[in-house]
């Protein structure tokens, strides 16, 4: 995964007693030179919609359909979940959470902080997603800070679409291209179906997990940045291979993915319910 950080007192701890590198803070300083190499975003990608997590990044979403008075909802991955990582096959819905988000504007300044009233939707199993429902409707947000959510596109993405990766947690962006997809794509003990596999522009870290993937083109979410094979291993924590439909196993060092989110669209309904019910939802079900 694109880590999750702890905080940088709690990560040296971590590190000098051994733990896994999957929660180990990344300094501010390489962060920079990192996100510097993915060069300029497209100039129609702003922060705006997007937040800071304790540990991660993620976005205000709205499907198309949903109505100003519906409880905004906030997208990260599921392994960003306050819970920790959902096992292999677990599907968290309708849990209470008190977690809290710095909503940021175009400039990437924090304007307001915004709070959940439940983890709606989290797992990540075939993908990696999670969606708090806010106290906040979408019209007290815009209302608030002017902000409005990001709106989630409802078809495939493509290959060869120009894409910007915002992270609101190090308020940097990642400029690429959709180069593909992964029919699996298989990381520890963790499967994910049908992946974007982004160019090598987008050398994405530790920090920037959950950031929406946006089209450049249209400014809609495509797809929430997940992983990235950091070092050249096969099938490992922090190190996913693609499994293709014969069973081959190709591993690309120093590439990054997401899992898109237009099956999670059909799953949203009235009053930014999650319905997994709903005709189109292709999301997992507990």
């Amino acid at each position: 995964m694109n880590k999750p950080l702890v905080g940088a007192f709690l990560a040296a701890l971590l590190l000098g007693a051994g733990v896994a590198p999957v929660v180990a803070a990344e300094p501010a300083q390489q962060a920079q030179e990192s996100a510097s190499k993915a060069g300029p975003a497209a100039k129609a990608v702003t922060f705006a919609g997007t937040v800071a997590l304790s540990n991660c990044s993620g976005s205000v979403v709205r499907s198309p359909d949903s109505a100003p008075t519906d409880p905004a909802l906030v997208l990260s991955n599921g392994h960003c979940l306050e819970s920790g990582f959902p096992g292999p096959g677990e599907v968290v819905v309708d849990q209470p959470s008190s977690r809290t988000f710095t909503l940021l504007n175009a400039s990437g300044d924090g304007v307001g902080t915004l709070k959940a009233s439940k983890i709606a939707y989290g797992t990540m199993t075939d993908t990696d997603l999670s969606l708090y429902e806010t106290t906040s409707t979408y019209q007290q947000i815009e209302d608030s800070y002017g902000i409005r959510a990001l709106e989630l596109e409802t078809a495939h993405p493509t290959a060869g679409t120009a894409i910007t990766v915002a992270s609101g947690y190090w308020k940097r962006t990642y400029s690429c291209d959709i180069d593909g997809f992964v029919h699996q794509l298989k990381e520890g003990r963790w499967t994910w179906k049908d992946s974007v596999r982004y160019t090598p522009e987008c050398q994405t870290i530790g920090g920037t997990s959950g950031s929406p993937v946006i089209d450049d083109a249209t400014g809609k979410v495509v797809a929430v940045n997940n992983t990235g094979n950091e070092s050249g291993q096969e099938c490992t924590d922090n190190n996913p291979c693609e499994v293709d439909e014969n069973g081959e196993v190709t591993v690309r060092e120093g590439i990054n993915y997401a899992q898109q989110t237009c099956n999670m669209v059909p799953c949203i309904g009235a009053g930014s319910k999650i319905d997994l019910d709903r005709e189109g939802c292709g999301l997992p079900k507990p």
